[in-house]
């Protein structure tokens, strides 16, 4: 059985990752620094001590990344790298500053851009982490820094990754990044990336819950 390492999962399982993973060929480790979530390792993104070198054949890591300070990045991903197999490969999914930036550019700062299970979310949320779960002492979930596709692409480069592929969302504000530690063929990233990157987003508007388009 493969090894899927789920790292900053929250209170998130399997089931939350990506479909490819949701199956019975891996087994789910869970990794976080809340204890409070009941992880199968304590640890950070940038102190995975407790995870074996090529330990694990994939990570999935979802909002995670953008808690780290912007000099943390290259010392997580080195993480990533150091704990993957040699044929391993890592999803990373985080905010997209570029399209959130396009609604702070129409002042629209703190009108709802969606509709979460947490509530409307605005664009202050996703630039600095939301406020109510900071606000009520989750400190764990504000952000210190960020990315655009072609910054969080050029920081798995910059990471030593073999190969990489990603895309931006604009409606749902979100990438998604796929790498593979070990360098492969275009035409074998487009399947991992089709087979683990999602549709396009499927979050509601904020107006309503109930709009749909």
């Amino acid at each position: 059985m493969k090894k899927l390492l789920h790292v900053g999962c929250g209170r998130k399982r399997k089931e939350q990752t990506t479909a490819a993973f949701n199956t019975p060929d891996w087994k789910e480790i869970r990794l976080d620094i809340d204890v409070d979530v009941r992880p199968d390792i304590v640890g950070t993104l940038t102190d995975m001590a407790a995870v074996a070198d090529g330990s694990v054949d994939a990570i999935f890591s979802s909002h995670n990344i953008e808690h780290l300070f912007p000099h943390e990045v290259p010392v997580a991903l080195a993480e990533f790298r150091r704990v993957l197999s040699a044929e391993g490969l890592v999803v990373v999914t985080c905010p997209d500053l570029k399209s959130v930036a396009k609604l702070i550019a129409e002042d629209k700062l703190t009108e709802p851009a969606y509709m979460s299970g947490m509530g409307p979310i605005t664009p202050l949320d996703i630039l600095y982490g939301h406020r109510a779960s900071v606000a009520a002492g989750n400190t764990y979930m504000a952000h210190r820094g960020g990315f655009t596709l072609k910054s969080l692409l050029r920081a798995f480069q910059g990471a030593g990754f073999g190969s990489v592929a990603g895309l931006e969302r604009p409606r749902s504000f979100d990438l998604w990044v796929i790498a593979t530690k070990s360098a492969v063929d275009d035409a074998a990233l487009r399947e991992l990336a089709a087979t683990h990157l999602p549709m396009p987003p499927v979050r509601k508007p904020a107006k309503t819950e109930a709009a749909t388009g």
